[in-house]
């Protein structure tokens, strides 16, 4: 099962791509936060980014209303695509976007 929950902001707005086949999809940054203990016993909080992409009805729902800052839960899988640069095959992975909640 390829499932992902986040509940985070949005880091950066969400930028519209149009595809060559004539499709709309959307890409932004995710910022979630996790708090530890360190060695002393100290509450560190740690940010992680994530990349995520929208398609369908979630293009214009996010252009409307994704704005950088807002808060929001996230439902989706992990999609990963490869790539040649320069010679050498790479991989660069994301989470697509399934049901989102502004909170």
């Amino acid at each position: 099962m390829n499932l992902v929950h986040l509940i985070g902001e949005i880091h950066s707005s969400p930028e519209l791509h149009l595809l060559s086949n004539g499709r709309r999809q959307v890409k932004f940054t995710l910022t979630t936060q996790e708090s530890y203990l360190d060695v002393q016993g100290a509450k560190k909080i740690r940010k992680n980014w994530h990349t995520l992409s929208a398609w369908g009805r979630w293009v214009q729902f996010l252009n409307e209303y994704g704005t950088k800052g807002t808060s929001v839960a996230i439902e989706g899988r992990i999609v990963s695509r490869f790539y040649h640069d320069r010679g050498s095959r790479k991989m660069f992975s994301e989470i697509e976007i399934n049901d989102l909640i502004i909170l």
